[in-house]
């Protein structure tokens, strides 16, 4: 895969944001699912994983944003991840943190870490050797905080490519995770797993091409899946938002949800009208500096179940 400047997917016209602009987050109390009675939508408390971005930069290409000649700032990185944490905080969410050991600077991106539900763990077997080391740093942690972890025998780089809806797992496909993996996350997790085959470079995880919005609700972009997998997904999902290029460009698919409130890129405007027209919350936070290595909001973000 060639590696290419994220500057070549910018919408035209669009601005580099240099601050971190504070998050419109709703309030919630901390703790309690909170139903919203116009919508029927609930927000649910949730747990995560961050890991601080201490040791952040780009240093090698592997992924089509990644490009080591651009620099990254390693004070505006560590500001948009305190912003996204407290986003967090403030609607009531639990974030547990990590921290990133030097030599390994996409540790940041907790989701590819593992897959946690009902808590039983399978950590990450990365594909690519510079990722490698943050598999035991990351497996200890959830041998200390979870009874049951799960190593694994195949590639599979965590909640980069698998995706819980509530009823099924969604498995990613195509670039990294290996397709034998899904039978083995199936079997040590005990649920349902739906096959989907990425066929974009820019899209290279499944986090980077749908989120889950709450139980059997997602948004995705269909460019980004092969002829099958958005079959697939149409018969599925009949009433999943369709979001545009320009939206998922800025990594706006790569986002969170509590299953009312929506934490989405800031600059994904047309997925938070979506969102909204939907009767989700959108709360946009700014973690663009990220984006230079490949991530979002999602990749930072790993949520640990039961």
């Amino acid at each position: 895969m060639t590696a290419a400047s994220p500057a070549t997917t910018v919408v035209a016209g669009a601005a580099e944001p240099t601050e971190p602009p504070a998050a419109a987050v709703p309030a919630a109390a901390p703790g309690t699912a909170t139903p919203d009675a116009s919508t029927g939508k609930i927000a649910r408390p949730r747990r995560y994983l961050m890991c601080r971005p201490t040791h952040f930069e780009v240093t090698y290409e592997i992924n089509a944003w990644m490009d080591s000649d651009v620099p990254v700032d390693p004070a505006l990185a560590m500001r948009q991840w305190e912003t996204l944490r407290q986003a967090y905080l403030d609607l009531g969410h639990q974030v547990e943190v990590i921290e990133n050991a030097p030599g390994l600077p996409d540790m940041v991106f907790a989701a590819n870490a593992g897959t946690v539900i009902d808590g039983t763990v399978v950590p990450a077997k990365f594909l690519n050797s510079e990722r490698a080391g943050e598999e035991a740093p990351y497996t200890a942690w959830f041998r200390e905080h979870f009874d049951s972890v799960v190593e694994p025998t195949f590639v599979n780089e965590g909640e980069g490519d698998y995706l819980w809806t509530g009823s099924r797992l969604l498995a990613g496909s195509g670039f990294r995770t290996d397709p034998r993996a899904h039978d083995e996350l199936a079997g040590a997790l005990g649920v349902t797993v739906q096959p989907l085959e990425l066929v974009s470079p820019y899209f290279y995880h499944l986090d980077t091409a749908l989120t889950i919005l709450g139980d059997d609700e997602i948004a995705y972009i269909p460019e980004a899946f092969s002829d099958e997998s958005q079959r697939v997904l149409s018969e599925l999902y009949p009433e999943a938002i369709h979001v545009s290029l320009p939206d998922a460009q800025w990594f706006g698919l790569n986002a969170t949800s509590d299953g009312r409130n929506v934490v989405v890129a800031q600059q994904a405007e047309g997925m938070q009208q979506a969102l909204a027209a939907a009767g989700y919350v959108p709360v946009p936070v700014d973690v663009s500096e990220f984006r230079k290595a490949g991530g979002g909001i999602k990749c930072c973000t790993l949520e640990l179940r039961g």
